[in-house]
This record gives structure tokens, sequence and C-alpha cells, in this order.
């Protein structure tokens, strides 16, 4: 057993408002350069829709992620290495600019310079950000978000379901799903690079891009199945999601994290073993990859750990890890698209939401865990479509986690209202009156403290990489990361064990 810390992330679907700015703070904070207009390392989707970019989980198209070939071994989706190199400089499997968007610009100076007495109003005109060339804008990264579902007939997510649905105006129903790099514990990404400049940080499972090894072939483009590496189109590198790692080591949260106006997001280090990660992507069945990955987390009070070799700080952030509760004590939170095989480390707790709209619609109390709960069972969408991307269509999964959210509800309302306990609520859902009170503390009122564990043994760093900032300057996003491996000793390109086989 080889024990690894992972920082790793999961978000409340239930209270996310959609109000993009996440998205905004990271554009700020990363991606406000040349090059990178169209690129969003944090965005926003509203489900049912084709996301972005354009049907980015349609991986029959795109060929990303992993599959079991014939002999039940895991390979690229995209081919082994041969097939990779046969076609470097070529390769079909690559999201156009109209599959993201053209990005726009505006002559914002035409407002304030126009002369007088003219008798239209002056307009700030959209202008191609690539070009220069007038355009129109019709679609961008959160195009979806006032369409309202309205898209979902082109979601492969609606297309994979065993049920036919048809979206009519008046039962459509919609959530936000923010998106971010998944940092998987078996990144197609990194196998997929000829160059070996995608590389995955050995002490916390960042997966970041080496700028100086970087040679813009794209393949991680491709393997990617969650299309969260872009390029650079001023420079020809891949950049991606840096998981905020100068805050990570300095013992702050992701910016995403720090800004999110919902408080949706939780942050905290999960222990795995290293050598259960091939085993656990490699099972059979899809619907078992989900029970596989938990397996691979270790208990942080497991005894093993201490003999791990890892820093008491290290080890103490994993016993506070609110992730790891929400994972794999509390049970509630799920990996988006565990059929890539991938092992995302960015999981999400299902939107409760649209049941209890449903609830009402139909009649019933929403406040009540019986009537939740005979809806959550009558209710083919969008418990059906939520297992789609979270569970590979295992649906009573998913209707498990939606009862434990809808029982802790009514437990907590009717201990706030009349103090009573609620037994057979409890027993409905395997879970203790103390587990319940904590998971409703954790999920509602948690502080900032509770919400994102940090591991402390990074702050010892912070005063190191100012310093090599302030000699070498701002490091680039995904930066080569050479200065400081040189600067703690600690960091090299993880040996990623799960290479494809040609």
């Amino acid at each position: 057993m080889r024990i690894r810390a992972q920082v790793a992330m999961v978000m409340n679907l239930d209270k996310c408002i959609g109000c993009h700015t996440c998205s905004v703070t990271c554009k700020q904070t990363w991606t406000n350069r040349e090059g990178t207009e169209y690129v969003w390392f944090n965005n926003v989707e509203t489900k049912p829709g084709i996301g972005y970019p354009k049907h980015y989980e349609d991986q029959d198209r795109w060929h990303g992620g992993w599959k079991l070939d014939r002999k039940g071994r895991l390979v690229l989706r995209s081919g082994g290495r041969g097939k990779r190199l046969s076609r470097i400089f070529a390769n079909p499997d690559l999201p156009s600019i109209d599959d993201y968007y053209e990005p726009a610009t505006f002559d914002k100076d035409i407002l304030v310079s126009a002369p007088g007495g003219l008798k239209d109003t002056p307009v700030k005109r959209p202008h191609s950000a690539l070009t220069g060339e007038p355009m129109a804008v019709t679609w961008g990264a959160n195009w979806e978000d006032s369409l309202g579902g309205q898209s979902g007939q082109d979601d492969p997510n609606l297309a994979r379901m065993a049920t036919k649905v048809k979206l009519e105006f008046e039962k459509t129903f919609m959530f936000h799903l923010p998106r971010i790099c998944e940092h998987c514990l078996n990144p197609a990404c990194v196998s997929a690079c000829p160059s070996g400049a995608m590389y995955k940080r050995e002490e916390d499972g960042i997966v970041l891009v080496d700028q100086d090894r970087c040679r813009g072939w794209r393949m991680c483009v491709s393997a990617c199945p969650y299309k969260k590496v872009y390029v650079n189109h001023a420079t020809g590198k891949a950049e991606k999601c840096t998981f905020c790692f100068p805050r990570i080591e300095a013992g702050q949260p992701t910016i995403c994290s720090e800004t999110c106006v919902g408080r949706l997001r939780y942050l905290g280090i999960v222990l795995y073993d290293e050598d259960a990660v091939l085993a656990a992507a490699s099972v059979e069945d899809e619907k078992d990859l989900l029970e596989a990955q938990r397996a691979a987390f270790v208990d942080p009070y497991d005894p093993a750990v201490g003999e791990a070799g890892l820093p008491a700080e290290w080890i103490a952030a994993a016993q506070a890890s609110p992730v790891w509760k929400l994972i794999s004590e509390y049970r509630i939170a799920l990996p988006l698209h565990p059929e890539y095989r991938t092992m995302p480390m960015v999981w999400y707790v299902p939107p409760l939401s649209p049941v209890l709209d449903a609830t009402g619609a139909a009649g019933r109390d929403d406040t009540d865990a019986d009537d939740i709960f005979h809806t959550i069972r009558d209710l083919r969408i969008p418990v059906e479509y939520l297992a789609e991307l979270f569970t590979a269509g295992d649906v009573p999964v998913v209707t498990g986690v939606l009862m434990k959210l809808a029982a802790m509800r009514s437990y907590m309302r009717a201990r706030t209202l009349d103090g009573t306990v609620a037994q057979e609520l409890l027993d409905s859902i395997g879970m203790t009156a103390g587990q319940v009170e904590a998971m409703y503390r954790l999920l509602a009122i948690a502080k900032y403290d509770e919400r994102y564990v940090v591991p402390a043994a990074h702050a010892k760093d912070a005063a190191a990489l100012e310093a090599q900032a302030a000699t070498h300057g701002d490091c680039p996003v995904g930066g080569s990361d050479e200065d400081f491996r040189r600067a703690d000793g600690r960091r090299g390109l993880h040996l990623n064990p799960l290479r494809s086989r040609s």
C-alpha cells in the first residue's frame, strides 16, 4: 500500500445560484491574457444543456478518457502510443473555435466620443478578439444560462437514457453545474501527452502543465473527457486549471472557493492507495466504478496512515477534511461521469431542488419526507438524468443520496419546530441523529475553516514561494514549476502507472 494525499473538492449543487462569480474571479486571476480569451478554467453550465465546449460529454465524437479493451486492459479511447504518434501533426479529435466560441470585444470608446446631436443613440458593436472584424455573438461559455434547459434536447446525457425524454416547456427543469479540472487520480491527459509536459504532483495530486516541456501537440485536449485543457493560441502551449496551487501552498483555498457567493464549495485532503488506482479504474461494470473509487480511498484514522510517512499536519487535515466526510462518511457526494475511468477528484452533492419542485407540482407537501420519498421513487426525470451525470446511470445510488438529503431536511425541521426526534426517518436512511446533525451543519451552516481545510504543512512554504516570485517573476499559468521543484525538493514528475499501451 502506497498512501498518497490528494487535494479534492466537493460542490453542493443545491446551493449554486448561477451567479458566475467563480468564473469571473478565476478568469481575472488566471486567464486575462492574450491567447486565453476563450479559456475558462472555471465555468458554470446550465443542465440540461450541451455544455462548454459544445457536446464535450459525447465521447463517441471526442474519444476522451479511458476504456477497457477486449482483454479487459485499460487503454485510452484516443488510441495507444502508436496511433497517437501517427497523427501527431493532424489530430482530428479537437474542438474548433465554433465548439467553444469566437471571443468578442467591444468598441466602448464610441459611447463617450460620439458627437452630440446624433439622431440615433451610438451602439458599441462586437468585434472579434481574434481577427478584429465585426461579428455577431451567437454562443459563449455560459450561453445556456438564459435558456432554462431549453437546449436540453441536444444534451448527450439525455440521448444515453433508457427512457426517451420529451422536454416540454411547462415540464422543463434546470440546475447549475460549476466545472473545473477534475485533477483525476488516473488522468488521461497525463498519459496522452507525448512530451511528458502534463504531470500529477506527487505531494498533493494537482495536475499541471510544464510550460517549458509543452510542445503544443494538443493530445491532452483530445484525451481529457471533460475538455478542461485549453491551448493558448498566442503561445501554442496547453493551459489548464492549476487548482490555484500557489494559494494552496500558502494555506489558502482556491480563488473560486474563496469568492463563491453560495458557499457551495468544500476543499480538503483525501488519502488514497496509489496501488489500488489501476484496479479501481479497470472494473468491468461502469456502475461499479463509484464504489471502486471509494474503496481506493484510505480512512485517515487507519493505523496504516501513521506508518506512511505523511506529515502530521497532513494527517490531521485529512481527518478534518469536509471532502472525506461528504464522499466516504456521509456518502452523499458523487463524481462527475465516473464512466470515463479517470477517477475524478471534484465531486458533487446532487441537487434536491428539482425534486422539491416536482413534489409541489404534484400537489404534495415538499416539507414532508414521505411525500418527497414518493416523488423521488416516481420521478424518472431528473433522477435518471442525475444518474447519467454522476453514477454511470445507476439510478438507485442517486435516489439513495436524494433520500438522505430529504430526510435530513425533514428531521431538522421537526427537531427545530417541536424538538421531536424522527427516529423512523433516521432508520430509513441508516444514519444516527448525530450523523444527520453533523451532515446538516456541514452542508448548511459550516464556517469558513470547516469548509476549507488546507494542510497547514503548506503554510511553511509561503515565504520561499514569495521569494521565488520576487526573484523569477510571476509563474506562468500552469507554469514550468521548475523553480518550485528546486525550492523545496519535493516536486517532480508523477510517474503515472496507467500509461496507455501502444
